[in-house]
This record gives C-alpha cells, structure tokens and sequence, in this order.
C-alpha cells in the first residue's frame, strides 16, 4: 500500500487554442526538475479539494484565475520524489482563463510554447508518454502508473 502526496499539474491552453503555458525550471539548480519544462501545479493542501488546489496552483503560478477546467487523467507516480516518495497527480486541461500571466516565480520563467513544438522542448521523457493525451479530442480520462527509480521511469502503463 502506498501512501502518496497528492498533487496537480494543468497545461494551460491559450484562447486560440495554439499555445500551451509551461513552466521552465530554470531557478534552482537544485530542483528535481531543473532545466524542464513543466505543467502547473503541486500539491494539494490538506484542507482542500483537487479543483480548489489545481485552481489554487495555477494563480499561484501564473496570475492566472483558471476557468472551464477538464479532467484528462490522473497519474500514480511510485518512488518519483527526491527521497523515493510517491505522487499520485491529478492530470487537468485549462481551456479557458481571466487574467494576465506574469512571468515566472522563484522556481522558473513562464513560456507559452505553441503546440506543435511541444515535444521540442526539454521536458521529463516520461511526460512525452501521457501528455498526448491531455490534448486529443477523447473524452475518456486516463489512469496511469509510472513508477520510478534512482530518478528514472522503469514503466509506463494505463487505462482509459
């Protein structure tokens, strides 16, 4: 039995539909993720419901105040964090949004990347496994697991 951190991660989508908001981790060298590009989010307060946190973490990250917000997947992430800890992610598509994007914050600069060169930057190899999904038109969500070890994904498989 695990015992996971519960988190969420959004891929903010831009008004035409053409662009995607990532943050690059590009402040802490001493950052898990360092040098990727990643979705919004982090974890889910102990107070909180999973619409509230990843409502909570977009503002937090952008500025932005997050809209119609759908489901794509969740993910069970075994043995990813830095000390062998387990995440179990809420995986969200925000498709519409007010506000300004600042940006960046204390861990990365903000960057819309347009949606045909999402996969030419650098992110987490195992993103490119699930991320697909977060975009195309079925409207079943995904359930995955992936775990990981020594930093490294060992498997990748999911329902839908």
């Amino acid at each position: 039995m695990i015992t996971p951190i519960m988190a969420t991660l959004a891929y903010v989508v831009s008004p035409d539909g053409g662009s995607v908001l990532l943050l690059h981790r590009d402040k802490r060298p001493d950052d898990i993720h360092y040098g990727k590009h990643v979705g919004l989010g982090g974890r889910v307060e102990r107070d909180e419901d999973v619409l509230t946190g990843v409502r909570r973490e977009v503002h937090e990250e952008s500025g932005l105040h997050a809209g119609a917000l759908s489901l794509r997947g969740t993910v069970s992430w075994p043995g990813f964090g830095k000390r062998g800890e387990d995440w179990f992610g809420f995986v969200f598509r925000v498709d519409s949004f007010t506000g300004q994007a600042h940006e960046g914050n204390h861990e990365g600069t903000l960057t819309w990347v347009p949606v045909e060169q999402l996969y030419d930057v650098p992110m987490w190899a195992s993103d490119r496994e699930w991320l697909p999904m977060v975009f195309d038109d079925d409207p079943r969500p995904f359930h995955g697991v992936m775990p990981y070890r020594d930093g490294e994904m060992v498997s990748w498989s999911y329902v839908r």
